[in-house]
């Protein structure tokens, strides 16, 4: 499991380099063909109700896959990301079954 963690224009947060990892992890671990994944952590000055932008992209065979989300923390952002890229792993999974 390679990932690496950015944070632009944002304060390091090992509580959220932790919860992130731990979110990947189940997701590395549910799909095996998981290479590596990059996640961005930013913050939008102009949106004053969200702002919290969550950025992953997933490493795999094939095109790689990316989802954003943009929401009130960054907590609820990785969820929302995450549960975004569960939807297009399980569509990609259909690709690599064995007949």
């Amino acid at each position: 499991m390679n990932v690496t963690i950015r944070y632009v224009d944002v304060d390091i947060s090992e509580t959220l380099n932790t919860f992130t990892e731990e979110k990947l992890k189940k997701l590395f671990d549910r799909y095996e063909f998981l290479v590596g994944a990059a996640v961005r952590f930013k913050q939008d000055e102009n949106d004053h109700t969200n702002g919290k932008i969550c950025d992953i992209e997933l490493s795999l065979p094939g095109p790689r896959i990316f989802a954003t989300s943009n929401e009130k923390n960054y907590e609820v952002a990785v969820k929302e990301t995450i549960s975004d890229l569960v939807r297009q792993l399980k569509k990609r999974k259909e690709v690599y079954k064995p007949y």
